[in-house]
């Protein structure tokens, strides 16, 4: 039987054999954000926002509009749409001259903060719009410019945040009041991304064995989705609809190691879902695949860690069972779902913690015409799931959580920070 990527591949080949449409393949990890989407009752993407804050009106919005629309014309991914043509996944790339990309400015309505303004804006995203969007709202009461640049999850993953922002910068310092791509320089992108792709989805070809499948069907062979039912917010009513909680932590020595976040978020959902459950856990990992230029696209894979809440089968045994799923990292997440469920399993996908790992030196400041906006978060946004953790390791270690309070009340899931905090430095830093 042919394997999932081997399927799609053919339908791919079928369907742009005699199309005149731009129409690209899409990896693995572009096709569950395009599946979590069609699941979406509104059709709202995964959309990975960056906020920056800069000085009151240093920001010059027709500039930042002009080097966004160059930074669009050039990369295949950001002026492409996700699409499903003929039942099957595809990217529709737009003509770099299409690019057209607006710097949103929305207003501040009465009571409302600027961090709410850029929430509002946030969560009215359409669907049908650009991947890649900017937003400025001006932030009377701290004398600030805030900032947002947004992206559809489909078409970009860490590697790609970093490259957005060291070249938005680098084009709004050109002279130029309208920059834009070179055509050479648009035509190598494409053929450097569609190249990616396609290197991509032959490792997944590859690693969609007979012996893989059997791996993780074994490997998730207890994993339920074990996400309480709604329940009555307890939240204030005016309250976002998720809760955040953070703390530094005095760096290690040693970087915190992975298996060692894995079992921090274990702790976590302890308190969440009680003992003796395996519930999964979520991590995207990987990269561009081997030979392929560091184009922007979205090439990181989902990892399901099933996470028993007993008391765990030890930090030795967690780090063994890691490197052997890394060993199967490849396989992506639709057939490892599909294998799940050849052997009778319930689960549909669904995951009920979500943990990223981030490298402070891997991105650089925004720095617009000389002046270096400080990077700043806004809570509160809806979450794709009950919880999700963000670590970034730098000069300490910033750890953050964020949960649906559609599902989990503020309460229960403080509790659970103060379990994966505990777990990364027993009783020595309280939560703040």
């Amino acid at each position: 039987m042919l394997s999932i990527t081997s399927q799609y591949l053919a339908r791919y080949r079928r369907l742009t054999t005699d199309r005149p449409d731009a129409l690209l393949p899409v990896t693995g990890a572009q096709r569950r954000f395009m599946l979590v989407r069609s699941l979406d009752p509104t059709g709202r993407p995964d959309v990975v926002p960056m906020f920056f804050a800069f000085p009151s009106a240093t920001v010059d919005p027709e500039r930042l509009r002009a080097a966004a629309r160059t930074l669009a014309a050039r990369h295949t991914a950001l002026r492409s749409r996700p699409a499903v043509v003929r039942g099957t996944p595809v990217l529709r790339v737009a003509a770099p001259e299409e690019a057209d990309i607006t710097v949103t400015r929305p207003a501040v309505a009465p009571g409302e903060s600027a961090a709410d303004a850029l929430r509002r804006a946030l969560s009215s995203w359409d669907p049908q719009g650009p991947p890649l969007r900017l937003f400025l709202v001006r932030d009377e009461q701290r004398g600030e410019d805030l900032l947002a640049i947004a992206l559809d999850h489909a078409v970009c993953d860490g590697r790609s945040l970093a490259r957005v922002v060291d070249e938005l910068g680098a084009a709004y310092g050109e002279e130029a009041a309208e920059p834009g791509a070179a055509a050479g320089e648009t035509a190598a992108e494409l053929a450097a991304y569609e190249d990616a792709v396609l290197r991509q989805l032959a490792a997944e070809e590859r690693a969609e064995t007979p012996a893989a499948a059997a791996y993780w069907a074994e490997r998730l062979r207890m994993v339920h989705t074990h996400a309480p039912a709604p329940r009555p917010a307890r939240a204030p009513e005016d309250a976002p609809p998720s809760g955040a909680a953070q703390a530094l932590l005095p760096a290690h020595e040693d970087r915190v190691s992975f298996p060692g976040l894995l079992d921090a978020c274990r702790a976590a959902a302890r308190e969440l879902y009680g003992p003796d459950r395996t519930v999964p856990l979520g991590y995207p990992w990987g990269g561009r695949p081997a030979g392929a230029d560091p184009v922007v696209g979205c090439f990181l894979n989902t990892l399901v860690f099933p996470a028993d809440t007993g008391h765990g089968p030890g930090a030795e045994a967690t780090a063994d069972a890691w490197w052997d799923d890394l060993d199967r990292a490849d396989v992506p997440f639709d057939a490892v779902v599909a294998a799940a469920r050849a052997t009778g399993s319930g689960w549909t996908g669904g995951l009920d913690g979500l943990l990223t790992v981030d490298d402070d030196s891997r991105r650089p400041p925004l720095t617009l015409a000389g002046t270096e906006g400080r990077e700043v978060h806004i809570d509160g946004r809806p979450v794709r799931g009950p919880f999700a953790v963000s670590v970034t390791q730098g000069a300490e270690i910033h750890l953050r959580m964020v949960w649906d309070r559609a599902l989990l009340d503020d309460e229960s899931a403080e509790r659970a920070f103060a379990a994966l905090t505990r777990a990364l430095r027993p009783s020595e830093h309280p939560v703040r």
